[in-house]
């Protein structure tokens, strides 16, 4: 019975890691180039070394690990666009934003993987 208990947990868990994020549009790499314009705030969330090796123009870089301690820097009614590598670790920083409170939050699905591979 506990070891039944135990699984539905661990299931749940995994499972909720992987979800979207209730307030948090996800958008394909496509969609998002064409409306790159509009975009004022683009947060690339992987780490400085692999920006620094590639990266979009118009993206900040503010890797994963700083995204609590700088989130100040960025306005909670404005459109945040998420990004990284493969739009893992983007919607980990989606849930970190949503939970300070931001309002418009946008994850980019695939990450620069998507992006590259729509060239």
């Amino acid at each position: 019975m506990i070891q039944t208990f135990l699984l539905i947990i661990v299931i749940s868990l995994v499972v909720s890691r992987f979800l979207p994020v209730r307030g948090v549009k996800q958008v394909d790499a496509a969609d998002v180039k064409s409306n790159l314009n509009n975009a004022q705030q683009l947060i690339d969330v992987r780490s400085p070394e692999e920006f620094q090796i590639s990266h979009l123009k118009g993206f900040q870089n503010i890797p994963l690990s700083h995204i609590n301690e700088q989130a100040h820097q960025l306005k909670k009614n404005e459109e945040v666009y998420v990004m990284c590598q493969s739009g893992m670790r983007s919607m980990q920083a989606a849930k970190i934003l949503k939970k300070q409170g931001f309002t418009h939050i946008t994850n980019i699905k695939g990450g620069m993987n998507a992006w590259r591979s729509r060239d």
